[in-house]
């Protein structure tokens, strides 16, 4: 993880809450969560399908608006701009997610370029700047490529590619990983973490998977139905879960049944290792 500006908020959030109404119900998708994440941070969010994970890091950008709370990016409050402010503050904010959403008729090349078309970049620059980034990735020899030539691996890292070409200082990735299989999910964890060391950028990763968190995060948050149940550091919720929320997602997924603590007291010390 980088240590540049430690010190400094990256993202805020500020007690956040946001339902849904459906024609029979009101769905709590969010309750009430605050927390922050410091510059250079590589911070993980982890819960269960439907524990609100998917809400939140869409709120963290507005794309979801919440019904109440506040999000702050750096010292500049979210909530409180017009939509024309917004949108030059989302440039700050760049987003991977589970589908690699890539332009099908581009090439390679071309889906790096598009964000910076919309930017008003002129040709040779995008394209000079797409090739590096593209050599960043690992992918120089696939620029003429097509997506649908690339493996999923290789069009994650294409999104990726495509993400950085607008320079963001933070990324949010939402399941980034969860499509992969897990020799190719461990090379975009790599990525990662490299394009966090080497260009300073706070990564939010929003996951189901510990063993994501385990690899790549350095402090992590516990939701589950839109309430936060736990925060720390990666190594203190792993060595010492206080919830059983913590415990649950932690030790695998035990079923309902299961006594969790007894199941903690006698787990392999090992999971730990590496951390």
């Amino acid at each position: 993880m980088s240590d540049q500006n430690n010190t400094e908020t990256a993202i805020r959030v500020e007690h956040v809450s946001k339902e849904f109404k459906t024609k029979t119900d009101t769905v709590e998708a969010l309750k009430d969560v605050s927390f922050s994440v410091e510059k250079g941070d590589i911070y993980g969010v982890i819960g269960l399908s439907g524990a609100g994970k998917s809400t939140l890091v869409r709120c963290m950008n507005l794309l979801e608006r919440p019904d109440s709370g506040k999000i702050f990016i750096g010292n500049k409050e979210l909530t409180a701009l017009s939509e024309e402010e917004l949108r030059v503050e989302r440039t700050k904010i760049g987003m991977i997610f589970q589908h690699f959403n890539l332009l099908a008729q581009r090439t390679v090349l071309n889906n790096v370029c598009f964000p910076m078309e919309i930017l008003g970049i002129p040709k040779n620059e995008r394209r000079e700047k797409a090739l590096e980034l593209l050599s960043a990735v690992g992918l120089s020899e696939k620029a003429d490529a097509y997506p649908s030539q690339l493996s999923g691996g290789q069009q994650q890292r294409v999104a990726i590619a495509r993400v950085l070409a607008a320079d963001p200082e933070i990324l949010l990735c939402d399941e980034a990983t969860s499509a992969l299989d897990p020799q190719t999910t461990e090379s975009i964890l790599s990525l990662l973490m490299d394009i966090n060391k080497r260009l300073g950028i706070t990564i939010v990763v929003i996951t189901h998977e510990m063993q994501v968190i385990k690899k790549l995060c350095n402090k992590v948050t516990v939701l589950e139905e839109g309430i936060i149940r736990e925060s720390g550091s990666v190594r203190e919720v792993f060595t010492n879960p206080k919830t059983k929320a913590a415990k649950r997602l932690i030790y695998v997924g035990l079923s309902e049944d299961v006594d969790i603590d007894e199941e903690a007291d006698s787990a392999d010390e090992s999971f730990m290792d590496g951390i």
